[in-house]
């Protein structure tokens, strides 16, 4: 029972900063985080199973996914500064918000489509229902900014 205790102590620590950070939708960024290092893994992967492993391409690819948050901060940087301008200029902004959340949609899909792409080429069999759902999310994602 102590570990279980201890367990949910420190789930519910890790929870409580995570919403901290990043609000109450912190969990799409942790996925976001969860997809990267998933993508990570299935690139290393298949660039072993090509034999064409190379120190130089992985540390290109960490450094991307480091660009990618970096991408996220300022989207989100921006809308927030965007609100904040339209409360002392006297407009409402808070339509900005939808950049920084379009932003991390956008990327999301971006990592997953990588990873089925790195599956794929590793020989595993994804459903095509599954790489075509995420071209037509993406696709609705770039409409739905193209309107705003």
């Amino acid at each position: 029972m102590k570990f279980v205790d201890s367990y949910n102590s420190v789930v519910g620590v890790f929870v409580a900063i995570l919403t901290a950070i990043f609000g109450q939708y912190w969990f799409l960024f942790f996925f976001f985080l969860l997809f990267n290092v998933i993508d990570w893994l299935t690139g290393w992967y298949k660039a072993r199973q090509l034999k064409q492993e190379s120190s130089k391409v992985g540390f290109k690819g960490l450094v991307k996914k480091l660009g990618y948050w970096a991408i996220i901060v300022v989207s989100f940087s921006i809308s927030f500064c965007m609100i904040e301008i339209g409360d002392i200029i006297g407009l409402d902004l808070t339509i900005t918000i939808f950049l920084g959340w379009f932003t991390l949609a956008a990327l999301m899909i971006n990592e997953a489509r990588s990873i089925l792409e790195n599956l794929v080429e590793s020989g595993y069999n994804v459903p095509s229902v599954l790489v075509k759902g995420l071209a037509v999310y993406e696709k609705m994602i770039d409409q739905k900014v193209d309107d705003k």
